[in-house]
């Protein structure tokens, strides 16, 4: 049997099959199109603008690895003029973190940027490895990302940068809608499922470059680039509930590979529907580049499946109908049972047994949003009273969770 050529090629043997799209494509051309897929999300989202100074969330893995290396590449090739440099956050993990930074250290050799790093212990005075014997493995994961949350921005802050890019790639993405859906928590879809995160009033801004690659693809890529990257898993993770949605997302992309990508797409379509909350997707809104467009109905390019998906307007408009509808619907609640009896009826607000009158119970139920969709108040974003943080809280969370740390401190005996 003669071997398959590359389906953009049509000359070099097919060597990798795209897990997105199950084409059959030369180390070539799957290299082009994949960092070619990163530069489209870049451009179309206008992440960056020239002059910009940008951290990269580094740990020495593989998804920033690649970030590093197609940023890198990508910044040469198409003059992007950003200011590239590794930030990275030492946990504290010993037989993890220690070893990670080696590669990390590595990279910014390799890639000649510069390189920071920033330590819990620096920080808030505990390693992760003195929160797990406090509080024991089960919900240190919890402590460990509000941590690296804070850690990176405030990194990036020392550094006086204002725009941090993650390697979080299309699986990691899936996997946070469906924890947040499994939990009920639909506010927080908004900010899983925006491709930038940050304001105005926030001192740093996040973005994801990867949010549409494949985790597959992206080990695929540090493969045959041959980038040096540590694999090792995070001695403490198991234990995490984003285990149980990585294994549902695992097997749905089983049964259909664009299933990833269709979860990230639902996600941002649910995003919208969330009362006071916006979120953003690549600028293309799902259409492929037409130099990667295909015939076939599962084939994705670098933003996701436009085949049959809404863009999520028809859904923000069928929710402003309905919010409309129940408006109406209150009024003319309220003049149809203005009716007169001829028995006396209550006066006061409410009845002895503290039953409120018919009528005020019907226009408290009328009101809109009301026994709709809930109206959630914006949190109004401030600064923590103890360490300066933005919060929209008296006390961020790292705060809170420290406090609960250092009550249960040993003392120490001199």
């Amino acid at each position: 049997m003669p071997p398959v050529l590359c389906a953009i090629c049509h000359t070099e043997r097919a060597l990798i099959k795209r897990p997105k799209n199950h084409q059959k494509l030369c180390k070539a051309c799957f290299i082009r199109i994949f960092e070619d897929e990163v530069h489209h999300t870049i451009t179309s989202s206008e992440l960056f603008f020239r002059g910009e100074r940008v951290a990269i969330g580094a740990s020495g893995g593989k998804d920033s690895t690649v970030l590093a290396s197609v940023l890198k590449t990508l910044n040469e090739r198409h003059g992007y003029g950003v200011d590239l440099i590794l930030l990275s956050i030492d946990e504290g993990i010993k037989g993890y973190r220690d070893d990670s930074l080696e590669t990390v250290k590595r990279n910014a050799k390799q890639y000649d940027m510069p390189l920071k790093i920033v330590g819990y212990d620096e920080l808030y005075g505990w390693t992760m490895d003195q929160v797990v014997e406090t509080i024991g493995k089960k919900g240190n994961c919890t402590y460990c990302g509000v941590f690296r949350r804070q850690a990176l921005d405030r990194g990036a802050k020392m550094l006086g940068i204002k725009h941090v890019v993650t390697g979080h790639n299309a699986d990691d993405v899936a996997e946070t809608i469906l924890m947040n859906l499994l939990r009920g928590d639909l506010p927080r879809l908004s900010r899983s499922t925006s491709i930038v995160t940050g304001s105005d009033a926030s001192a740093v801004k996040r973005s994801k470059p990867l949010k549409y690659a494949y985790e597959k693809e992206i080990v695929l890529y540090a493969h045959h680039k041959k980038l040096d990257y540590f694999s090792t898993e995070c001695i403490y993770s198991p234990e995490a509930f984003r285990g149980s949605a990585r294994s549902l997302i695992k097997s749905l992309e089983k049964v259909r590979p664009s299933a990833i990508l269709d979860v990230v797409r639902s996600g941002e379509d649910m995003a919208r529907l969330v009362p006071g909350a916006t979120s953003d997707s690549c600028g293309c809104k799902g259409k492929t580049p037409s130099s990667h467009a295909s015939a076939d109905e599962d084939n994705v390019g670098g933003c996701g499946s436009a085949n049959g998906q809404a863009t999520g307007g028809e859904m923000a408009a069928m929710d402003r109908q309905l919010r409309e509808n129940e408006v109406a619907e209150a009024a003319n609640l309220e003049t149809e049972i203005t009716t007169t009896k001829t028995t006396p009826a209550p006066t006061s607000t409410s009845t002895s047994n503290g039953h409120r009158p018919d009528k005020q119970r019907i226009k408290e139920r009328s009101k809109p949003g009301t026994p709709g969709l809930p109206i959630i108040p914006k949190q109004k974003l401030g600064t923590c009273e103890k360490c300066g943080y933005m919060s929209s809280q008296k006390l961020c969370q790292a705060c809170m969770l420290l406090e609960g740390l250092n009550k249960n401190r040993p003392e120490i005996s001199i």
